[in-house]
């Protein structure tokens, strides 16, 4: 009876405060600031709670927050190695605390997932694979014990998602290793089900959190079509005062070809002293402009990251960039200049890098292509045509300039719903591409079997399909031949 009593006690108290892990006013407004990325208002937040609750158990959560988005915002290497010490402290301290309550585990998952998801962005895969094993089995653990603590869907969500579609690779194999897998298509679902159910909760403060990892799910792991319509759809519910709002709009708008928008959402982006510095928005800001083909803003923005950024990625994709900008307004010794920056400059942690860092080292694209691949890139898919039409395959002098002219075709017919001169040119690309060490062939591959997929022609998809695979060191060959097995397998069923 005794236990029964306490029990009920236990859950009329408000879900934000249970024992020592006190979700209080001073913590939601922490939680509110970080997600803002008014970091140091929530480091202020956070001393306050401590003098008044040293013993609060949330202290050491929302300091992990605070330590992830300080870290995803400079993308600096030397703070990684500094801050990562902070994580077995701030475990300890949760682990002493209430193991009835469902903060107890959430929590611990909590920092373990957040620590994976920076790890394997410097190459730390087989600890980043141990964190990931450890989150998943705390939240498993602790959806058993309270089925209707719904944040712990959200963690489940966005391991289900990455683990179901990492392309073959080291973290991939050290999963596998502890036999972790996921489920793309279960972990957008539980996304879905929690962006959408959280309104008038009493966990709607966690809304902003959700929809930051939904929207990166979409975008990046999904490459949904409906990744830009659905993020700005969500971020209607955020505060425009967020500059994490700012960010997932733009990003997804950049990444889904919505130049435009993109451009408007970070010229009127907030800022002042209250936010967090992100050096990234610049360099996103950059990409845009240049997409757009507006050269000299363009060049403007990619110079104000390189002077600002105080992190290791993105440098070698800017100066490659920066040698397009060069090579279109017709300096190519400009270009020489600044692709040699790309090679030697930066460091190789992002696959974008790793990717500028060859093309740099590579013969200079033709001036045509580039612009084409900007336009491409921005959407502007009309005018990329016009570009392309404007000459002919003859008009290049080498098999890598004629494959990618015939696969930037290709990319624009299928966009434009023209599949059947999509397919006439991903072909061509193919035949002057299939030995040759660039992506464009592979792709051009892997698209067609897209396309006869879409058309319900198994056969000739899976042929297009193993034709993908059957062609070897490329570039992003694992996540080309990662796309092409999952398509495979969806025919072959």
């Amino acid at each position: 009876m005794k236990k029964v009593l306490l029990l009920i006690g236990i859950s009329l108290l408000p879900i934000f405060c249970l024992a020592n892990f006190d979700f209080n006013e001073n913590c939601l407004e922490a939680y509110n600031s970080i997600f803002q990325l008014k970091l140091n208002n929530a480091r202020a937040y956070l001393n306050t709670e401590r003098k008044l609750r040293p013993n609060n158990a949330i202290i050491p959560l929302l300091e992990n927050y605070i330590d992830y988005f300080s870290l995803l915002t400079t993308e600096s290497k030397a703070q990684f190695e500094k801050l990562k010490n902070n994580k077995s402290s701030r475990l300890a301290k949760i682990g002493n605390d209430d193991k009835n309550s469902p903060y107890y585990l959430y929590a611990q998952a909590e920092i373990n997932l957040q620590w994976a998801l920076i790890r394997a962005r410097y190459g730390e895969y087989f600890a980043s694979a141990l964190e990931i094993r450890k989150a998943r089995a705390q939240l498993l653990e602790n959806n058993q014990k309270f089925p209707d603590f719904v944040l712990n869907q959200k963690g489940l969500g966005l391991i289900d998602a990455v683990l179901g579609s990492l392309p073959e690779g080291t973290l991939k194999s050290a999963l596998n290793t502890f036999g972790v897998k996921g489920n793309l298509k279960e972990g957008l679902n539980k996304l879905n089900r929690l962006a959408s159910s959280l309104s008038g909760t009493d966990y709607r403060s966690f809304y902003p959190e959700v929809v930051f990892y939904y929207s990166y799910v979409l975008s990046d792991v999904a490459h949904s079509p409906a990744a830009f319509s659905k993020t700005i759809s969500l971020c209607k519910n955020i505060s425009d005062s967020s500059l994490l709002k700012a960010y997932l709009q733009s990003y997804v708008s950049v990444r889904s070809g919505h130049t435009d928008e993109a451009i408007q959402i970070l010229k009127n982006r907030p800022t002042g002293p209250l936010y967090q510095p992100f050096a990234y928005l610049s360099y996103l800001e950059g990409v845009a402009y240049l997409n757009q083909l507006n050269l000299s803003a363009a060049q403007a923005e990619f110079t104000r990251f390189l002077q600002i950024n105080k992190g290791v990625n993105y440098i070698k994709d800017t100066y490659l960039h920066l040698a397009w900008i060069e090579l279109l307004n017709n300096n190519v010794e400009g270009y020489k200049v600044l692709a040699a920056k790309g090679i030697s400059k930066g460091f190789t942690y992002q696959e974008k890098d790793k990717q500028a860092q060859k093309e740099a080292a590579y013969p200079a694209a033709s001036a045509v292509l580039i612009k084409a691949r900007l336009l491409f890139d921005g959407g502007y898919f009309d005018k990329a045509l016009s570009t392309l039409n404007a000459t002919t395959s003859s008009a290049f002098g080498t098999d890598k300039d004629r494959t990618e002219y015939y696969y930037r075709l290709g990319r624009v017919y299928e966009k434009l719903e023209k599949d059947n001169l999509a397919l006439e040119n991903y072909q061509n690309a193919v035949k002057f591409g299939a030995n040759l060490s660039y992506y464009f062939a592979a792709n051009a591959a892997l698209q067609m079997g897209n396309i006869y997929q879409s058309k319900n022609n198994r056969p000739q998809a899976a042929k297009a399909y193993k034709m993908a695979l059957d062609m070897k060191s490329h570039d992003y060959q694992n996540s080309i031949d990662s796309e092409a097995k999952a398509g495979l397998a969806r025919v072959s069923g």
